[in-house]
C-alpha cells in the first residue's frame, strides 16, 4: 500500500467509496465522475502505479482482475448490452490517479471513434 494513494486508501477501507465488489485481490467501486450510467473502477488492492509497472509476477493478479469484470458487468446489468473497458496509462492518456485501474463503462451506446 502506498500511504499517499487514494485508491490504496479506498482498497483498505480508509476512505469511503461506493464499493460494488471486493475480495482479497481487487476492489471495484463507482467512479465519482461517471461518463455513463455504469462507470466502475476496478483496482488491484496491491499498489501498482500503472500498466508500465506490471511484472511477470503480477500476471495471476491481473488475470483475476479481468476475471471479475464479467461478474461486475452482470451485477450492473450491462453484460448482455455490452460495455467498454479502458485502461489509461500515463499523462497523455489522462491517467489521473497513479494506481492501475480499469474502467468498466456501459449502460448506453458507446461513441466511436475513441480518442
Amino acid at each position: 500500500m502506498s500511504t499517499d494513494c487514494i485508491f490504496c486508501k479506498i482498497a483498505a477501507g480508509e476512505i469511503p467509496a461506493t464499493v460494488v465488489y471486493r475480495d482479497e485481490l481487487v476492489t471495484a467501486f463507482r467512479d465519482i465522475h461517471p461518463v455513463a450510467p455504469t462507470h466502475i473502477l476496478v483496482i488491484p488492492n496491491k499498489h501498482i502505479p500503472s500498466t508500465n509497472d506490471l511484472s511477470e509476477a503480477d500476471q495471476p493478479l491481473m488475470g483475476h482482475l479481468l476475471g471479475v469484470v464479467p461478474k461486475i458487468a452482470a451485477q450492473e446489468g450491462v453484460v448482455q448490452s455490452g460495455y467498454r473497458l479502458i485502461v489509461n496509462t500515463g499523462p497523455d492518456a489522462n491517467q489521473v490517479v497513479m494506481h492501475f485501474h480499469l474502467h468498466i463503462i456501459g449502460g448506453q451506446r458507446m461513441k466511436y471513434p475513441m480518442g
